[in-house]
């Protein structure tokens, strides 16, 4: 009798021993018999149901998920995710957003002055000077003085003072510099002024307008070239600047500064009669802690008064003043349309006598 692994009648002849049996190895326990996909009948059922001697048996239902259960569970998992980041990312700005977005739009007023008479000139630019209220101010940046700085809840005093020198030299660059102020020169103004700014500056350049939003004359000086050129390049300069924090987040520097420039008739030479020209701007930059690094100063209110001007000139490309003898033109400043809502009010003062030298 064969042994244990061997078939009744014993190994067959030529075969390898039974302590050898290549099957030996394999072990029929109760798991694999279960996972078996065809079931032998018994004899009675063969012999009751001339059935065939075999029969395929149901799947076996396996613990966990099935294949098609895990990849729905993953399914899910993914659409549940992407909703949690389009919900952090949605397309539409929520409303605090929308608010920092309009806050870092640039808004600005320029206000033209008319004098009561004829421009007073001089052939000596300082003769005009020595006779006019900016008789004592200073010559070029020396007359934007900077006050002392001081820490914030939350900006260091070394952050205050470089966001006052870079105000400074916004003001310098956009005010005292030749080629900006008779060259055309924006690049100057430009590179100080933070990337989400760029684009309205832009728009201001290549479609200057009253609006509000897109006047060049309240980003910078700029004379119309065609016209006026410097008398004298030594700009007096006199103003204050002034740092507070309006929250956590935020440094605001407010700048009140009166340039006053002497001007004469394009190509009239040396021989020719100067008059003075004033502009007073009032500005508000705004820092982060971004800006305060990179240097960058966010303009947000641009509020200019400059004369001798006419009331009816278009002020937001480019200054055009009255120079000496000159009067303004009669009547008021140009008509406002009450149904154009996206023009601003057309705003026109008068030149006081005192402003004017007294030649």
């Amino acid at each position: 009798m064969g042994g244990p692994g061997e078939p009744p009648e014993g190994a067959p002849e030529g075969g390898p021993a039974g302590g050898e049996d290549e099957y030996r190895s394999v072990v029929f326990d109760e798991s694999f018999v279960r996972a078996a996909r065809l079931q032998e009948f018994s004899a009675q059922e063969r012999i009751a149901d001339h059935a065939p001697a075999v029969r395929r048996r149901p799947p076996v239902r396996r613990g966990g998920l099935s294949r098609q259960a895990l990849v729905l569970v993953l399914l899910i998992a993914l659409a549940f995710g992407t909703a949690i980041y389009m919900g952090v990312r949605h397309p539409y700005e929520s409303p605090a957003a929308m608010r920092d977005v309009e806050a870092s739009l640039f808004r600005a007023t320029v206000v033209p002055l008319a004098p009561e008479g004829k421009v007073p000139g001089a052939t000596d630019p300082e003769q005009l000077y020595a006779h006019s209220p900016a008789a004592r101010f200073r010559i070029g940046a020396a007359g934007i003085t900077m006050p002392g700085a001081r820490d914030t809840s939350h900006f260091t005093q070394t952050q205050v003072s470089s966001a006052l020198d870079t105000v400074k030299e916004y003001l310098v660059r956009s005010a005292l510099y030749p080629e900006v102020l008779t060259g055309g020169q924006t690049r100057p103004v430009r590179v100080l002024l933070p990337a989400d700014q760029h684009v309205q500056f832009d728009e201001s350049l290549s479609h200057p307008a009253a609006d509000g939003r897109h006047a060049v004359t309240g980003w910078l000086v700029r004379f119309d070239a065609k016209s006026v050129e410097l008398a004298d390049p030594r700009i007096r300069v006199q103003g204050t600047l002034r740092a507070t924090e309006t929250d956590s987040t935020f440094l605001e520097i407010t700048a009140d500064h009166t340039f006053v420039y002497a001007l004469r008739p394009v190509g009239a030479g040396d021989g020719a009669e100067a008059s003075l020209f004033t502009v007073r701007r009032e500005m508000r930059f705004r820092f982060d802690h971004n800006d305060v690094r990179l240097h960058q100063a966010q303009l947000t209110v641009s509020y200019v008064q400059a004369g001798p001007l006419s009331c009816g000139g278009d002020v937001a490309e480019v200054l055009s003043p009255l120079l000496a003898g000159q009067t303004a033109k009669t009547g008021g400043p140009a008509g406002t349309d009450p149904f154009a809502t996206d023009r601003a009010t057309a705003v026109c003062g008068t030149l006081a006598a005192g402003a004017l030298p007294k030649v």
